[in-house]
């Protein structure tokens, strides 16, 4: 119907300029408009108007609906995914957030709008939760997406060779597919917060944009976040006092592992077994000199980080990373120092990778020299200095208003250089005794122990990898947890290196741990590790294994735990008379059922 002053209380100009607006709005619009449009009238009158909570019910029931999709590892893309849910529900946007792992692939041709944020894992691949999906989006079973919105958000690590690659083969694969992207993949660096947030608010924005969706006012959301919630998190961590530093390793071990227990009385944080605690270090300040005086700058000389002002040494001892080379840092330092040797080697990644390994921005100094470098302009060209993850050794239950980490200090030699691990080291050989240091939980609903308290438990965990499963031990015991305990561990020596060994000899005694079992490589001539043992109890694994166990694995990603895996498959293929194909998707299924889970680094 036309509208005209004959048939309705306007005047003909006004019925003109209505026609035309109404002429150019989809039918949704036009929906969201009368709502919109209901509740102004309310307002100006303090009084419903005539049809105004039908027209509101027709608004809400048009909001758009968007489909959060996370695949992530360590609990960061879950973080961001979980953010984004909250704020498209204030602006009164549906927004539904799902783990990859729990999505049903064949419905995204049916979705509207889809935010997908994916982590990588490894040498640039999917994180555990999300390979399922990753194969069936770029299988040819995967449907046509034309009429899905979607937009990528990307995090990695600009250290790593394949940065960012399983969002940037979502980005495409979506494009592929005929999907439309609503904004540019944004590919996050370990420091992600500044431009994760940045995404989400464009993201909205360009929903709102192509939907015609309404901020809602009465949405619940308050300042004060979600009742009972701590104060602290990454952005604003908490300062723990430490209470214990106590070395693990027996005199003579070349090792040298701490138990490290901090205080959280008064913080709020609560944690669960499974999840990490991340803390943030500060670089050796031997380095930091050196740095300062290759470079001939002032350690006194103000830099301005953002709306932070304070000194350079300040600055590269604690908010910029100096112990880790990234493929952006060396094309700027090419671009700033005009080195044509230098500007070749950034052009071919395989060499600036292998370059960069085992070096800092120190040897980048020494290497290729540059004169006359500001101090702002060296902060400028760094990354912040990121937070350390480690695995909680420890229940809440158990311990209350604590937290342990198990921390192994790294030294080795690189390129004529003794070297050594940011954190680890810092934690290690120059804390205080009434130090603090600034702590933050960080959640992995990824490495959780089963809700049944019946259902065994197998744990793999060589070295620091044992940390979390002295979390699963506290937290089984003041459960009174009935499910059968198996725990694989293994180090270099019995007499030095057997991590809590007096507490897993105990657990065993008490027969909460039905099984303990070690692999001490340098014990004898052969070296034998965790795999090894693995496949020496094949049978009652894999009887475990029929029984309902679940199987954990942390630790080391590079070697432990790719050979862990290849040993679990030799076990369920010889055991349960499968093929290599059968038993590798038999570990697979497991792995949907979140009876496998790793958490590996």
């Amino acid at each position: 119907m036309t509208l005209s002053s004959s048939n309705s209380p306007l005047t003909d100009e006004q019925a003109r300029q209505l026609n035309d607006v109404l002429g150019n709005l989809e039918g949704h619009q036009i929906d969201w408009l009368s709502g919109y449009l209901a509740g102004w009238r309310a307002a100006q009158t303090g009084q419903p108007s005539a049809g105004g909570a039908a027209a509101a019910a027709a608004a809400s029931a048009e909001a758009p609906s968007l489909t959060v999709l996370y695949g992530s590892q360590t609990g960061n893309a879950e973080g961001v995914a979980e953010m984004l849910g909250e704020q498209a529900s204030a602006r009164g946007i549906k927004a539904t957030v799902v783990d990859m792992a729990d999505y049903k692939p064949r419905q995204l041709k049916s979705e509207s709008f889809v935010a997908v944020l994916a982590s990588t894992h490894g040498e640039g691949d999917p994180p555990d939760g999300a390979l399922d999906f990753h194969e069936f989006i770029h299988s040819r079973k995967a449907p046509g997406l034309k009429g899905v919105h979607y937009g990528v958000l990307a995090l990695g690590d600009t250290s790593y060779e394949h940065f960012c690659q399983t969002g940037k083969d979502f980005d495409a694969r979506f494009a592929e597919l005929g999907a439309s992207q609503l904004v540019e993949r944004v590919d996050c660096d370990v420091d992600y917060d500044d431009p994760a947030e940045a995404w989400v608010t464009a993201m909205l924005d360009a929903i709102e944009a192509k939907a015609g969706a309404a901020v809602s006012a009465g949405s619940g959301q308050t300042a004060g976040g979600a009742p009972g919630k701590s104060q602290y998190d990454r952005k604003n961590p908490f300062p723990a006092p430490v209470l214990e530093n106590l070395v693990l390793n027996g005199r003579g071990s070349n090792k040298e592992t701490r138990h490290i227990e901090l205080s959280l009385e008064d913080s709020g944080l609560t944690y669960r077994p499974g999840d990490a605690v991340g803390i943030y270090p500060q670089n050796n300040p031997s380095l930091v000199a050196a740095i300062i005086e290759k470079l001939a700058l002032d350690p006194e000389e103000t830099v301005s980080l953002g709306e932070t002002q304070t000194t350079l040494s300040k600055a590269l001892t604690h908010y910029r990373e100096i112990t880790v080379l990234t493929k952006p840092l060396m094309e700027q330092w090419a671009a700033y120092s005009g080195d044509a040797e230098l500007q070749k080697l950034v052009g071919d990644q395989a060499g600036v990778t292998d370059w960069m390994r085992g070096r800092d921005l120190l040897d980048l100094i020494e290497t290729w020299p540059v004169e006359g470098l500001g101090a702002d302009t060296l902060t400028g060209m760094l990354r912040k200095l990121p937070p350390r993850l480690y695995s909680i050794a420890s229940s809440q239950a158990a311990v209350d208003e604590e937290v342990h980490m198990t921390v192994a200090a790294v030294r080795y030699e690189s390129h004529n250089r003794e070297r050594e691990g940011v954190a680890s080291t810092w934690l290690s050989d120059r804390l205080e005794d009434d130090a603090t240091v600034p702590v933050y939980i960080d959640p992995n609903k990824n490495f959780k122990l089963p809700e049944d308290d019946d259902a065994p438990v197998i744990m793999i965990g060589p070295g620091t990898g044992v940390a979390p499963f002295r979390a699963f031990m506290q937290e089984r015991e003041e459960r009174g947890a009935r499910g059968r305990n198996w725990l694989f561990f293994g180090e270099q020596h019995f007499h030095m290196d057997f991590l809590y060994q007096s507490e897993w000899l105990a657990w065993r005694r008490q027969g909460l741990l039905d099984h303990l079992t070690v692999a001490f490589s340098r014990d004898q001539e052969e070296k034998v590790y965790v795999q090894n043992r693995i496949r020496d109890y094949a049978t009652e694994l894999w009887s475990w294994l029929q029984d309902g166990a679940y199987i954990y694995v942390c630790g080391d990603a590079d070697a432990m735990a790719p050979d862990v895996n290849e040993a679990l498959i030799d076990v369920i293929a010889h055991e349960g008379n499968k093929s290599r194909d059968e038993a590798t998707e038999y570990l697979r299924d497991l792995a949907r059922e979140k009876r496998y889970q790793r958490d590996v680094y």
